[in-house]
């Protein structure tokens, strides 16, 4: 379980970057997983200030994002007994189900920086009309059309892709 924000202010949405190992860096939506026993209205709020420096007011609940991915885990070399390719040998199966929580939120304090250890890297604001030029989650995409058209359900198809 996670929880995300949607902020937007002047035209603009409030965005994290978030670096990929051996890839560009991707745009997201401030946010993230829930503690154990955590809100999850406590979560984006906490999540919104850790990576962008603002205190936000939570003024809606745009819906809801599901998704299911099955992957296969590699397994790590053990030291003490190494042998060739034993790193990538196919692990067990993994099924994966996220379910995030899209807030729409509004800033009432704190001053825009950069979050420090965390898994992003920089937050910024970037012109809604911008978005589809970015790299970014998938995530973006489905919290603004959550935001935009604030489906009476709570639901927006996923694109193909």
């Amino acid at each position: 379980m996670a929880a995300y924000a949607v902020v937007v202010r002047d035209g603009r949405v409030l965005l994290a970057r978030s670096p990929v190992p051996g890839g560009d860096p991707e745009w997201v939506l401030p946010g993230g997983g829930m503690e154990h026993g955590e809100d999850p209205y406590d979560t984006v709020r906490r999540e919104v200030e850790e990576e962008t420096g603002y205190r936000i007011e939570v003024t809606g609940l745009l819906g809801v994002d599901s998704v299911r991915h099955t992957f296969v885990r590699r397994l790590l070399a053990r030291r003490a007994f190494p042998r060739p390719g034993f790193a990538r040998r196919p692990g067990r199966r993994a099924d994966h189900h996220a379910v995030r929580l899209v807030y729409e939120g509004r800033i009432t304090g704190g001053e825009l920086r950069n979050e420090t250890g965390g898994s992003t890297d920089l937050a910024a604001w970037q012109p809604l009309d911008a978005v589809p030029g970015l790299v970014r989650t998938g995530m973006v995409d489905i919290g603004l059309r959550l935001w935009r058209e604030r489906p009476a359900a709570g639901r927006v198809e996923r694109a193909e892709g």
